[in-house]
């Protein structure tokens, strides 16, 4: 892996485009994982991240599912990532889904990726332009993607940590999403799921981690990463395995390493089924 380029695993506005303005621009891939749709302003030079389509496992009948390490691998050389590049991931609504791609990127061993403070909003309210420009077809990169494991769970695994939840070294599940939908006191947006959450699980919505369109203090960040899981590794859900990245982020940045997240989530747990769920009130 190169050396990094960039600040990680976020980026200021001011410093990305200081470095699309540098020697080693051509380094530095943005992607934006926003809704793809034509004639959408975006960063120029960024090319989408379609979590909906490409860049998620369409054959698992589950929402936005990680790929196989290939797979993505040659989804990442699709967008022109090569070994030394730097990747940057952006969105309109921060923040929501751009701590997926950077999760996923991490979980195939690819650690030169960072998160823009802001989004794309934050980009402009610093001075940057955006552009309704269709951005070209790069040429395609080299990178090689190797899984890590641990960093993607899926059902079965979780159900041997729920198991094992009387082990003070066992994971502590945390859930992104909001405290209502944990509690099962109003139905999923997806229809057919289930209300709730699961046995041993403690709720952290992923909104607790912004403030004011920013990524909370480090020391905030602390204080909810150790309130949700004490001391435990943590394994984060939400309702289709997006904002769960963005309690490993917040994780990350407290200073915690034993993170993974449950690929399936709610979407896969809470089908029709025999998998445990727990209500409230």
């Amino acid at each position: 892996m190169a050396e990094t380029l960039c600040p990680t695993p976020v980026v200021s506005p001011n410093a990305l485009a200081q470095l699309l303005e540098g020697p080693d621009a051509d380094r530095i891939i943005v992607v934006d994982v926003s809704p793809c749709r034509p004639g959408v302003p975006h960063i120029p030079g960024a090319l989408p991240f379609d979590l909906d389509g490409s860049m998620s496992d369409q054959s698992t009948g589950l929402p936005h599912t990680m790929l196989p390490a290939d797979r993505f691998q040659a989804r990442l050389r699709e967008l022109g990532v090569n070994e030394d590049s730097h990747v940057v991931v952006t969105e309109d609504e921060f923040l929501f889904a751009s701590a997926r791609p950077w999760w996923m990127m991490h979980a195939c061993s690819f650690f030169n990726v960072s998160i823009l403070e802001g989004g794309n909003a934050g980009w402009v309210a610093a001075g940057g332009r955006l552009t309704t420009e269709i951005t070209p077809t790069p040429k395609p990169g080299n990178v090689s993607l190797t899984a890590v494991p641990g960093a993607i769970l899926d059902q079965e695994e979780v159900l041997r940590i729920i198991a094992a939840s009387d082990d003070p070294n066992s994971p502590r599940i945390v859930d992104a999403r909001s405290a209502e939908r944990f509690a099962g006191t109003v139905a999923e947006p997806r229809v057919g799921l289930r209300a709730g959450h699961m046995p041993t699980a403690t709720n952290l919505p992923y909104t607790q981690v912004i403030d004011d369109g920013r990524i909370r203090p480090v020391e905030d960040l602390q204080q909810l990463v150790n309130d949700a899981a004490g001391d435990r590794p943590i394994v984060a859900t939400c309702g289709s395995g997006v904002t769960a990245c963005v309690i490993a982020l917040a994780a990350t940045l407290a200073g915690r390493k034993d993170v993974g997240i449950y690929d399936g989530s709610w979407s896969e747990w809470a089908r029709p089924g025999d998998t445990p769920v727990v209500t409230e009130g």
